[in-house]
């Protein structure tokens, strides 16, 4: 463990850094169908603000993996992606929806640092031994972010307006800012190694990403849950409607997902399945599938079992992820396969917010079933892997 850097200081930075994230989403989806009243438009904000990460992602883990002080970097996007956050929310309902959309686009530039950009430099400050323990509490963040995220947004916007948890989302972040700055340094390189070029590196990134077989096959699959992931969060202020009594409701779903997710890992955490990483990943995605089906289903019973059987497809898929990119990526692009793939994977969620936007208003139950196709799709497209 580097001096003067603790892995608990690691871990509840990206805990409130991450909670903001997954609070920006639905409080974005809830300040947008606020202003606006439209679903369409809400959904197209929360779209703007994800879907550029495809190209953020990639540029982002290179400038990483070349900065010998990477906290910095890291620091200054979680700075920058806050106040874009403000600026949107200053800009809602004093701007034109045509105004506002690029910013949110501008802003989620910025986005795979709140994700990848942290996880990529875990092995900066838990070493060795330590690294596998850390991996596995690193993933728990997310967990711990996906019950907190949705949970405050839904309260603060009943409490005190879907504007008020925007903000509350950027203060999460901004609060994350002072440890990223302290992350530690790289190791001096050497005398004669010259860096890449910028361009000649975002290729290498994407190559390793595609040429290995068993990384591709789960960032795919992964890809795929999230685009369905992204689906039933344009339809969770709907369900909260019909379902909950306000639409605010509908966002503490994300929370019951999470509890059984972190109860999922916790098992797991001791006693761990005899699966490969690479099955664990698919196996997820089917789970998930089969939770979206049951969902589509309109029957509260049965809402409530899907929302806990997501989680237990969600969190252990994330986990194995984890563990196949750090046993897949070389030291040198490490910083670009968890970025890139976190960019992916915000992408596919802010299509799948925008495809099944327009569509949830048509047909609720088709939307949940279009999502259940798609996650299904994912663990199944590319045949069985080899391991």
């Amino acid at each position: 463990m580097p001096k003067g850097y603790s892995l608990r200081f690691y871990l509840t930075a990206a805990t409130a850094a991450r909670a903001g994230d997954e609070m920006s989403g639905p409080a974005l989806l809830l300040a947008g169908l606020a202003v606006t009243g439209s679903t369409t438009d809400a959904s197209a904000l929360l779209a703007g603000i994800t879907v550029s990460a495809a190209v953020g992602g990639p540029l982002l883990g290179a400038l990483l993996d070349r900065a010998r002080r990477p906290g910095r970097l890291l620091a200054g996007a979680l700075a920058l992606y806050a106040a874009g956050l403000l600026v949107i929310l200053a800009g809602l309902g004093r701007l034109p929806m045509t105004c506002t959309l690029p910013l949110a686009v501008l802003t989620g530039l910025l986005g795979p640092a709140l994700s990848g950009g942290w996880t990529a430099q875990l092995p900066h400050v838990a070493v060795d031994a330590r690294l596998p323990r850390a991996n596995a509490l690193d993933a728990m963040t997310f967990g711990v972010a996906s019950l907190a995220g949705p949970a405050l947004a839904g309260g603060v916007a009943v409490l005190l307006g879907a504007p008020s948890a925007v903000a509350v989302s950027a203060a999460l972040i901004t609060a994350a800012v002072p440890a990223a700055w302290r992350l530690p340094a790289r190791g001096a390189p050497d005398r004669d190694t010259r860096p890449a070029p910028v361009t000649g590196a975002l290729a290498a990134g994407f190559r390793i990403v595609l040429r290995r077989p068993l990384l591709a096959r789960a960032t795919f699959t992964s890809v795929a849950s999230c685009a369905a992931q992204g689906m039933l969060a344009a339809c969770v202020p709907l369900l909260g409607a019909q379902w909950l009594g306000a639409a605010g409701h509908g966002v503490l779903l994300f929370s019951g997902a999470a509890v059984s997710a972190l109860a999922a890992n916790a098992v797991l955490a001791r006693r761990p399945l005899a699966l490969a990483p690479d099955r664990v990943v698919r196996a997820g995605a089917l789970v998930q599938a089969v939770a979206l089906a049951l969902a589509a289903t309109g029957l509260p019973v049965a809402l409530v079992i899907a929302v806990l059987l997501l989680g237990v497809g969600e969190g252990p898929q994330l986990t194995a992820l984890f563990a196949v990119r750090h046993r897949e990526a070389p030291e040198h692009l490490r910083g670009q396969v968890f970025t890139t793939g976190a960019s992916l994977k915000i992408t596919a969620f802010a299509l799948g917010v925008a495809v099944a936007g327009p569509l949830a208003t048509w047909s609720l139950p088709g939307t949940l079933a279009l999502a259940a196709g798609t996650a299904a799709g994912g663990a199944l497209a590319l045949g069985r892997e080899r391991v």
